[in-house]
């Protein structure tokens, strides 16, 4: 499915004219109740966690809101997991003004014109990226606003930095702000000061019906299976970035190879660093064990040939990789970021590493090297996801945030 980018004026013509819409919802010539505009405002829409979880929102709820959808970046990949039930629009976002305190206020007024023209019913944004909309949302009486922030870039791993704490304290006051994880949530009470009122922990949910144990399985190693290839499967499915770490990952399974574990490494993902991955890959002598599958449209069957899933960012947060490789039913290898050590079962916990090279190779030897004891831990994965992490939780929990 390809979606198109509008202009904003071919847009505002496709929108009843805002000075005719009442904010009951109800359309004054049909008497029929009209449905909700929904505005979502992403840094950018390639396809990612945040990005993923909205389309999967919007698909389970199909007609029920209309949605307008702002690239920050103009990329709009994730617009092809929207499926054709949606009502649903890309939307350019307002021109760039150049930089300083004169381009700021000329960005501002546009976004807040916008904002005015559309009159959505509800105001999305998401991380540091989108905060400038949710500064300007303020000059817009009456427009309610829900914030996620699931994350951080790099820059912000280790420390936040001052002026973007007091600057989310004054834009995200009296608006709703969502956390999917418990470290955000510490963090949005204790560093932002936000009052416990405005907060909601909402978890990332699966669906647990496709990523499952059972079912057809696609190993993304050609030729793989068999005799011929003996060894377990290393498998770690990621943005190929600098804070996903996967430097980690490649010296962990170096120095697995230098104790003679038997495995193999599946990357599943594409990204700026592949070409840096790659000859790092080659360096460590690491060509016949590891496999660049790039990008994946439907990773579940992929899934359910790992035997073991790896995970060695350097900042997340709760991240979808390891609940999808939980709903599988796989053992999780990890740095201790985010809520990981929180979602992963008990049994799993003694997995959840520093971010160290030799500590991480350790817990991916004795995951390898112990089959019963990676499938007893699976298994437990597999429960923790059915009883705390279902998806249509989440989707009836969004639900009640956007109706009010």
């Amino acid at each position: 499915m390809t979606v198109p980018a509008f202009s904003q004026a071919r847009l505002t013509e496709q929108l009843p004219d805002a000075a005719a819409r009442s904010k009951t919802h109800v359309d004054d010539q049909s008497g029929r109740a009209r449905r909700p505009l929904v505005m979502h405002v992403f840094p950018s829409f390639a396809v990612g966690g945040a990005q993923v979880r909205f389309a999967a929102i919007a698909n389970r709820f199909r007609s029920r809101w209309r949605h307008v959808v702002v690239p920050l970046d103009g990329n709009g990949a994730c617009a092809a997991r929207i499926g054709p039930q949606v009502p649903f629009t890309l939307l350019d976002p307002p021109a760039s003004h150049g930089t300083g305190a004169t381009g700021l206020a000329r960005k501002l007024w546009d976004i807040q014109a916008l904002l005015r023209r559309l009159r959505p019913d509800v105001l999305v944004t998401g991380n540091w990226g989108s905060m400038d909309w949710a500064i300007a949302r303020h000059a817009v009486p009456g427009l309610r606003h829900i914030h996620i922030e699931d994350g951080f870039g790099p820059e912000e791993a280790e420390r936040q930095f001052r002026r973007r704490v007091l600057a989310r304290r004054w834009a995200l006051r009296g608006s709703t702000v969502v956390l999917p994880s418990l470290t955000l949530l510490r963090l949005a009470r204790q560093e932002w000061r936000l009052p416990d009122a405005q907060l909601r922990y909402i978890p990332n949910g699966l669906d647990l019906n496709r990523f499952r144990p059972d079912g057809p399985v696609a190993c993304p190693v050609p030729g793989w299976g068999g005799d011929g290839h003996p060894m377990p499967l290393i498998g770690t499915v990621a943005a190929l970035r600098p804070e996903k770490a996967l430097d980690r990952l490649l010296r962990a399974c170096a120095l697995l190879a230098r104790r003679h574990t038997a495995f193999h490494l599946v990357i599943i993902g594409d990204g700026p660093d592949r070409a840096r991955l790659q000859a790092l890959t080659a360096s460590l002598g690491l060509e016949s064990r590891v496999t660049f599958a790039g990008h994946v449209p439907d990773p579940a069957a992929a899934y359910r040939s790992f035997d073991v899933f790896a995970l060695t960012s350097d900042t997340e947060q709760m991240p979808f990789s390891v609940l999808e490789a939980m709903g599988t039913g796989l053992a999780v290898a990890s740095t201790d970021v985010g809520d990981v050590a929180a979602m992963v079962a008990t049994q799993n916990r003694p997995f959840v590493t520093p971010r160290d090279d030799a500590d991480f190779a350790i817990a991916l030897a004795t995951l390898l090297e112990e089959p019963a004891r990676r499938r007893n831990i699976g298994a437990a994965n597999r429960s923790r996801a059915v009883l705390d992490f279902s998806e249509e939780t989440m989707f009836q929990t969004y639900a009640g945030l956007i109706e009010g």
